[in-house]
């Protein structure tokens, strides 16, 4: 009897146990049919709800270009840009945290079919009604509960994200980056606006003379060794200066030379304490800075980027390195809006560790990073418009690569270059323009998807590619530099060849453009200045008194040239 009683007892618990399986899986297949619709809203959504192809802030871009001085249609813009990017980083968390609810989900439907299935072969046949309304209640309560938690879940989940999404939508200030029109007055990356190294002013000095003084309006000492270049915004010139021990950025005033402040880059969080390897001709602060008018970013050989505000207060640091790179790193950092963008070429392309990555510039996040199937390159990214989107243009063996830089998606390649790629592309006239020695000068058509080497490679020329000088353009004619002193120029619709010098002189720095005046600085400091145009005609010649392998700086009715020791701002006399 006693038997008979505790096995009853057990067939009434394994009913009530597989009665609330059986509802367990019912409950957790349809909450991942509800999170799984849910998902595939939220992905459509964003598909279709593109940050930078809204026509409302297309229409907004467009308006600004015909009234530059509107402030309120600036600030306009920069709200709806923040809003736009809020939703679109909203449901991208959506995305991740619902991903995780219906991996949850699917777990409990699994476990409640398989135990469900497994008490099966063992089900009573309750022979009392009261027996089975009991299994059946207790079966309720218990899938019941569950069914709350889950409901729970998924209402906290929306109400997280509405509530967060309104928040910053409401709260949080606008997304502050430069407008065009500022970047193009100042000179904020290598080589100026769009990394072209054109001046934006024609009443630049054409006459000086270090030796004696003349033209130069000061110089001033600068601390630290190395080779980048200056960058200037308003009345602010930023410099980096490194040696194996240390690293730092150095603001100095564009009127009188002062010193404004100097700071140290260290303690950084991930930095190898061993020294990078690096070549002399890179040295350990190879890259210029960049700056978006509010702060300044710098990278060192080491991987260490810091940012630091105008006046001097760090704001974020972190650590990308070491690099595997056998020259030591030297490619410049670009920024596209609100995001730094950091080129990351090393190793060898089978290596699978050369990236492209967007930081966050207010704090370095990551934003994304888009692996590149290319070896160490020194070539620096540059950000181009075609009328219809933005691109970032990358150079190395064998790819020019063109990314979207607000997602970091590839969009198009063309197969073109080879061997230690260091010169950097520029872009005129819907063209781009890349070379490098032992390949070839190459005018590509941007657009399109995918592998367009048989379809954009609209010319290609081979006679005097540069190694380490970056081509210069005025949309007409291209200018292309060897180490050793050869100019070659080349028509730039065309490509057909027009005339070469030698200039009998060792250069480092790439050209820049004036007006209807290339100015090409020497190694040892001479400043050589020739007509832009079908026939080769040297203009002048002027001495710095100090070896040079920077770009120079051209602001309004100045120059702004960083010798091996010292920083030299030239005017006219």
């Amino acid at each position: 009897m006693g038997f008979t009683m505790k096995q009853t007892e057990k067939q009434t618990n394994e009913a009530i146990w597989h009665r609330a399986f059986v509802w367990l899986a019912a409950v957790g297949g349809i909450f991942s049919l509800i999170v799984c619709a849910l998902l595939l809203s939220n992905y459509l959504e964003e598909r279709a709800a593109d940050p930078l192809d809204s026509e409302e802030l297309t229409a907004l871009v467009v308006k600004l270009r015909s009234q530059p001085g509107n402030d309120a249609l600036k600030e306009q813009i920069r709200k709806l840009d923040l809003q736009l990017r809020a939703e679109h980083f909203q449901r991208r968390k959506f995305s991740r945290y619902g991903t995780y609810l219906l991996i949850g989900s699917l777990v409990v439907f699994l476990i409640g079919v398989k135990s469900a299935l497994a008490l099966r072969k063992k089900l009573p046949m309750p022979s009392e009604q009261d027996e089975e309304s009991r299994t059946a209640t207790m079966s309720r309560w218990s899938v019941g509960i569950f069914a709350v938690i889950l409901a729970g879940a998924t209402l906290i989940l929306i109400l997280t994200f509405s509530i967060k999404y309104q928040a910053s939508s409401i709260e949080s200030p606008a997304i502050q980056y430069p407008t065009q029109e500022e970047i193009e007055k100042n000179w904020h990356s290598f080589r100026g606006p769009g990394g072209l190294g054109i001046s934006a002013y024609t009443n630049i000095p054409a006459a000086w003379n270090g030796e004696t003084g003349e033209g130069i309006l000061w110089k001033a000492p600068i601390p630290l060794p190395g080779k980048n270049s200056p960058i200037v915004w308003g009345d602010r010139i930023f410099l980096t200066g490194a040696t194996e021990e240390k690293r730092e950025i150095y603001c100095f005033d564009a009127n009188s030379g002062e010193l404004l402040w100097q700071r140290a880059v260290e303690n950084v969080p991930g930095s190898d304490p061993e020294p990078a390897e690096v070549s002399d001709d890179t040295g350990f602060a190879a890259p210029t800075a960049v700056t978006d008018g509010q702060r300044v970013y710098a990278l060192f050989a080491n991987g260490d980027i810091a940012c630091f505000d105008f006046d001097g207060n760090q704001v974020w640091a972190r650590n990308v390195g070491p690099f595997d790179n056998m020259y030591g790193h030297s490619s410049s950092l670009a920024m596209y809006r609100n995001l730094l963008l950091v080129l990351l070429d090393q190793g060898g392309s089978e290596d699978g560790i050369s990236e492209l990555v967007a930081m966050e510039a207010t704090s370095g996040k990551t934003v994304w990073h888009t692996p590149r199937p290319v070896p160490n390159s020194w070539a620096t990214p540059i950000v181009i418009n075609t009328g219809e989107r933005d691109e970032v243009i990358t150079c190395a063996n064998p790819w020019v690569i063109a990314y979207d830089p607000a997602k970091g998606t590839e969009l198009w390649r063309v197969e073109c270059l080879s061997g230690d790629v260091a010169p950097s592309p520029v872009y005129a006239n819907g063209l781009v323009f890349v070379t490098n020695t032992y390949a070839v000068l190459a005018a590509i058509r941007p657009g399109g998807q995918g592998n367009v080497t048989k379809t954009n490679i609209v010319w290609t020329a081979e006679d005097g590619l540069p190694d380490i000088c970056s081509p210069l353009t005025n949309g007409e004619l291209v200018f292309v530099l060897e180490t050793y002193g050869l100019l070659t120029c080349y028509d730039a619709k065309t490509g057909e060849y027009i005339w070469d010098e030698d200039l009998l002189e060792t250069l480092n720095a790439s050209p820049s453009l004036v007006a209807d005046r290339v100015y090409l600085i020497t190694e040892e400091g001479v400043t050589i200045i020739i007509k832009a145009g079908r026939q080769f005609e040297e203009i002048a010649r002027n001495k710095l008194g100090e070896n040079v392998v920077a770009s120079p700086a051209f602001l309004d009715g100045r120059i702004y040239i960083r010798g091996e020791n010292n920083l030299y701002c030239i005017v006219n006399p």
